[in-house]
């Protein structure tokens, strides 16, 4: 009689226990990625990325590199989606126009600089690089 008292004490505690616990990986957001494992939603790739996982990658100049920004560019190259910490939406969609090398939207200008990098402007000051 007691070990079954004492078997269901432990499995009630237990029990009560987890239901506390946060599950890993359950704060997925509308698109099903997981931000706590570093996930985020991309509109161009129309998947979940990480961000810091991207081949480009900008160095915000006015913080000496603390944070960064990731660009991914869409097949045709006319799209630049530029992931930055000031974005309503996580990320910026920056259009192409014509066959000119820079992509804009709302003061956002992305450029290509220096031998392979990019600068993003934004109102006409380099805030990423």
């Amino acid at each position: 009689m007691k070990k079954t008292i004492l078997l269901s004490a432990m499995f009630l505690g237990t029990l009560a226990f987890a239901q506390q616990t946060p599950v890993l990986g359950g704060d997925k957001d509308a698109h099903g990625c997981i931000g706590s494992a570093g996930y985020t939603y991309s509109q161009i790739k129309k998947d979940c990325v990480r961000t810091f996982e991207q081949k480009i990658k900008l160095k915000e100049v006015a913080t000496k590199g603390d944070y960064i920004a990731a660009v991914i560019f869409s097949k045709d190259k006319k799209n630049a989606e530029v992931f930055v910490k000031d974005g309503e939406n996580r990320s910026i969609i920056l259009t192409r126009a014509g066959k000119a090398k820079v992509w804009k939207k709302d003061g956002y200008v992305l450029t290509p600089y220096k031998k392979n990098g990019f600068q993003l402007k934004k109102d006409n000051v380099v805030i990423y690089q």
